[in-house]
């Protein structure tokens, strides 16, 4: 989570002790809702406020000069055929993916670039741990599924590897 306790304990109180209704706030990536629930008599449930956590989408990283970097289409996914022949690399933590080293230095690996297992693919960072991941399959990278410095979740794919090519 990224906010503590203590912190979601004070938005709760703010909430309970005020007319208003919900309190949202954003960091990180995160978003967390507060929602003052109304008692139901019928029930017998008191006033007891919800907190809801979703994930906002990554904003683009600004470039040396302060603006945000341009959003560029990416290629669309080919399609794999009905023996499934493409293999996917999943992060294997929540974290922060990077394509490269540093900003300055190229990135790891990308499209159509041959590939063997245990060359570093990407880093991923998490509790400001630089995790360096490695390749479990050799083959030809068909797609790069994560953009640099976006939130990855653990399992969800970043590389979509073609183990024939």
């Amino acid at each position: 989570m990224f906010v503590n306790e203590k912190y979601i304990r004070k938005l709760i109180q703010i909430v309970e002790e005020s007319d208003i209704e919900s309190i949202e706030v954003s960091s990180w990536g995160r978003k967390v809702k507060i929602n003052h629930r109304q008692s139901m008599p019928s029930n017998g449930h008191s006033t007891a406020p919800a907190l809801v956590q979703t994930p906002t989408p990554p904003r683009p990283a600004p470039a040396a000069d302060g603006m945000p970097e341009p959003v560029v289409p990416t290629p669309e996914v080919p399609a794999a055929d009905e023996t499934g022949r493409y293999t996917e690399i999943k992060s294997p933590m929540v974290g922060t993916f990077y394509a490269a080293p540093a900003p300055d230095a190229p990135p790891y690996v990308s499209a159509d670039e041959k590939i063997s297992v245990g060359q570093v693919v990407c880093i991923v960072e998490a509790m400001k741990l630089m995790n360096e991941i490695e390749s479990e399959v050799s083959g030809r990278v068909i797609k790069v599924l994560v953009e640099n410095a976006q939130l990855v979740e653990f399992g969800q794919a970043m590389f979509l590897i073609d183990p024939e090519g």
